[in-house]
């Protein structure tokens, strides 16, 4: 006779792996005799169960400068199963949304390890999502999955960056000379792509930026009230003249560690305004002029300078305050300053005519300078006596060295042929004339030349000689 064993429920092998049976088999005698069988059950295992992770999702943590190969964190699975099924691998899927962040990691299949696969920048992705999966290596395996957050933690390894943003009139590195202190120059932006917590050196520091301005030479400086945000203001009077350009450098350094710095350097033109008077390099000048010149003829250059640049200068002659009529004779050019003369002139009417040149910027200020203008005079005129005729009368006995008169000539000319000489001339008398007439001097006279006294020259004697006709010669010392 025989009897089957038979499953009546669900069997386990991972809640009972084996079974210890008692089998016993009765007659159906008085008393009943029976027999025992003890049967030993183990179930075998199948793949029925899949890996399951320590927990859903796993966090880890790595700085953007790891080496490659740096271990991140470990995920681990178990399967209930025995034997290859029960046996676990690792995996990352190359799934579409994650490639790229999973090109980044690798893991170890055996043991779970995520380790860095690729070199991390933690400003272009600071977070990376992966999905890690696990599968035994039973026939038909199964497998399951788990998330894993990988945070990039910053290390400070960029430079701050600097954005200058003109706030000048042209928005261009350039101020008028007349700015006023407090005036702005430009805003300089900083910018780092680190985190803040990358920079901050200890628990005190701020997130700010030391920012320094150089080469202003006391006559800029920054302001900021953020740390982030200067401004370059002017702190004192500029003067073109004295300096055109300053070349200021804006460094700003960060507060990481090591810090890091950068600077940007750039030109500020000073522009100019018209704030200094023209002048000349002397208050008077000279010239000479023939008297012949003709209407047109350059009498003298004027030259005027400014400290403005592009400044325009223009002249011109003072005739207002002048009575004299030698302001008729000459003009100027107003742009060149060149003086010419406009009509003829006259040595005799005025020989060393005086004019005023003004030179003006187009400011309020102007610059005067005189100019003498000396005539050189043509001898075109003859001495004129001022009697035809002079008469006197001398005691015979009036001694040697006696003067008896004295006769003036003047002369219109100016200069040396204006100066006159005096001499006694010699002429022979009319037949006609008594002798007791002298029409000569015969040394009986003399005349000094430049005064034009006449006087004894030796003693007179009434009985020889009563009268004399005795003719003076005035000339003029010109050529």
């Amino acid at each position: 006779m025989y009897h089957d064993l038979q499953v009546n429920q669900a069997l386990d092998r991972e809640t009972i792996s084996s079974f210890l049976l008692l089998i016993e088999a009765l007659d159906g005698g008085i008393p009943p005799l029976k027999g025992e069988l003890w049967v030993n059950i183990t179930i075998l295992d199948v793949n029925d169960n899949e890996p399951i992770f320590s927990q859903s999702k796993y966090f880890g943590t790595v700085l953007e400068n790891a080496t490659l190969g740096t271990p991140i964190l470990q995920v681990t699975a178990t399967d209930l199963d025995e034997g290859l099924s029960g046996q676990v691998v690792y995996s990352l899927p190359r799934k579409p949304s994650q490639i790229e962040s999973s090109s980044f990691f690798g893991i170890n299949k055996n043991t779970g390890w995520i380790y860095l696969l690729k070199p991390l920048d933690f400003e272009s992705k600071e977070i990376h999502e992966l999905v890690v999966t696990a599968q035994d290596s039973g026939f038909q395996p199964l497998q399951t999955s788990a998330f894993v957050s990988i945070r990039v933690i910053d290390v400070n390894d960029n430079q701050p960056s600097i954005s200058l943003l003109f706030l000048t009139e042209s928005a261009k590195p350039e101020i008028p000379e007349n700015a006023k202190i407090g005036d702005l120059v430009a805003r300089i932006s900083i910018n780092d792509p680190d985190s803040k917590d990358s920079l901050l050196s200890d628990s005190s520091s701020n997130t700010g930026f030391r920012v320094s301005l150089s080469g202003d030479e006391g006559h800029f400086k920054l302001k900021t009230t953020d740390s982030i945000v200067y401004l370059i203001v002017v702190t004192s009077p500029l003067d073109r003249e004295t300096k055109s350009k300053f070349t200021l450098r804006v460094t700003a350094t960060d507060q990481g560690s090591p810090p890091l710095n950068t600077s940007t350097v750039f030109d500020l033109n000073i522009l100019d305004v018209n704030d200094n008077p023209p002048y000349f390099n002397s208050s008077v000048f000279y010239a000479t002029l023939s008297e012949m010149a003709d209407p047109g003829t350059s009498v003298f250059q004027m030259q005027a300078y400014d400290l403005d640049i592009d400044s325009r200068i223009t002249y011109s002659l003072d005739t207002h305050n002048s009575k004299s009529s030698s302001s008729s004779w000459f003009s100027i050019d107003s742009a060149t300053g060149l003086i010419t003369t406009k009509s003829q002139v006259d040595c005799e009417t005025e020989s060393s005519p005086k004019l005023i040149v003004t030179a003006n910027d187009g400011s309020l200020t102007s610059a005067t300078a005189t100019l003498i203008v000396t005539i050189s005079d043509i001898n075109d005129n003859e001495p004129i006596f001022d009697h035809s005729f002079y008469n006197a009368t001398v005691r015979e006995d009036e001694p040697v060295g006696t003067c008896i008169l004295r006769v003036s000539a003047s002369d219109p000319d100016c200069g040396v042929n204006a100066l006159v000489n005096y001499t006694l001339m010699l002429i022979k008398p009319p037949k006609s004339q008594p002798l007791i007439i002298s029409y000569g001097h015969d040394q009986d006279f003399k005349i000094n030349p430049t005064t034009g006294e006449l006087c004894i020259a030796r003693p007179l004697d009434f009985e020889t000689k009563s009268f004399y006709a005795i003719p003076v010669l005035a000339t003029d010392r010109g050529e």
